[in-house]
């Protein structure tokens, strides 16, 4: 038996007796983040023994996205499924199997929570989507719905310009004569992008450190205040969080070479100053930041081609 003859996929849906919203939660998008499976299969006990009821609408829990890459325990099986997710009539890697199942599944549903970890350590946080536009981008219209989520699950961190930053980085690629895939816009699209384009809201919360053993409540927490805030529990509407900060994304920094390596260990949100030196190029090129903010999205293990780090400046968003 292959490795991938062994795997499947599973969602646990529980409906209440009265209408309401319909919410999809995720965990395990990337296989090594599990913080949020843990989180979910806690919730899913909770209701099948009774502690806690689905009053109204539906949820639809999937403990483990990408079954190959929790196998592994990695980041990905084949290629990251939070990247370029869209059905497709020619699967070829693993993860597009993934997205046949999933993105069907996700168009079922109103809402969607995105339950992930990341590389370094540093404060939990969650990433907005665009505001309200009618661009052709990432077209929006659910802006406020899904801010009045994003204040109640539990963290005071706030991020937003992901696909517009990121698209930024496609053109500078194109540009450069780069002809992988990162160089595609809708590689930049993942579960939260798809679902918007669905006509769902959608929240991706970064719960902390993967190994952080706070990660899980985090996820536990931030799920239990969606599942009030949209109805589906008896329970209170959690109060928004007041105390916040917004950071928006302006800048998406690619590993050009092994031999890239950063300036310190960078966690995500320590602050930089203009000029300060972030990374050196494998040639003896400093990378300096270009005006003051902080770095999200540090990662080391990068690949030449793929992002090494994004900038990001304050915001009045939130």
């Amino acid at each position: 038996m292959s490795e991938t003859e062994s795997l499947h996929f599973q969602s646990v849906s529980f409906t209440g007796l009265a209408p309401g919203a319909r919410l999809i939660v995720l965990g395990a998008v990337h296989g090594n983040e599990t913080c949020g499976t843990q989180a979910i299969r806690q919730v899913i006990a909770e209701i099948e023994s009774g502690r806690l009821g689905i009053a109204k609408g539906s949820v639809t829990f999937v403990p483990v996205t990408n079954p190959l890459a929790y196998a592994r325990h990695r980041r990905m099986g084949d290629r990251n499924l939070n990247r370029n997710l869209a059905p497709t009539d020619t699967p070829l890697e693993f993860e597009d199997r993934i997205a046949n199942w999933l993105c069907p599944l996700l168009a079922q549903h109103d809402a969607l929570l995105d339950l992930h970890s990341f590389h370094t350590a540093g404060e939990p946080f969650v990433m907005l989507g665009p505001q309200d536009n009618n661009g052709a981008l990432e077209p929006f219209a659910r802006a406020a719905e899904e801010t009045a989520l994003a204040l109640r699950l539990g963290v005071r961190r706030f991020v937003d310009g992901w696909l517009d930053t990121y698209a930024a980085g496609v053109a500078r690629r194109l540009a450069a004569g780069v002809s992988a895939r990162e160089a595609d816009v809708h590689y930049g699209v993942g579960t939260t992008e798809y679902m918007r384009a669905q006509g769902g809201i959608a929240l991706t919360l970064e719960c902390g450190q993967h190994d952080d053993p706070a990660a899980p409540a985090v996820a536990y927490r931030a799920l239990h205040n969606t599942l009030a805030h949209l109805g589906l529990t008896a329970a209170e509407d959690p109060a928004p969080v007041t105390a916040t900060e917004t950071l928006r994304l302006y800048q998406v920094i690619d590993r050009a070479h092994p031999d890239d390596t950063f300036a310190c260990g960078w966690s995500s949100f320590d602050r930089v100053r203009a000029g300060e030196m972030i990374g050196m190029r494998h040639d003896g090129t400093p990378v300096t930041a270009d005006r003051d903010g902080c770095i999200v999205f540090p990662n080391p293990g990068a690949l030449p081609g793929q992002e090494w780090f994004y900038l990001a400046s304050p915001s009045m968003r939130v």
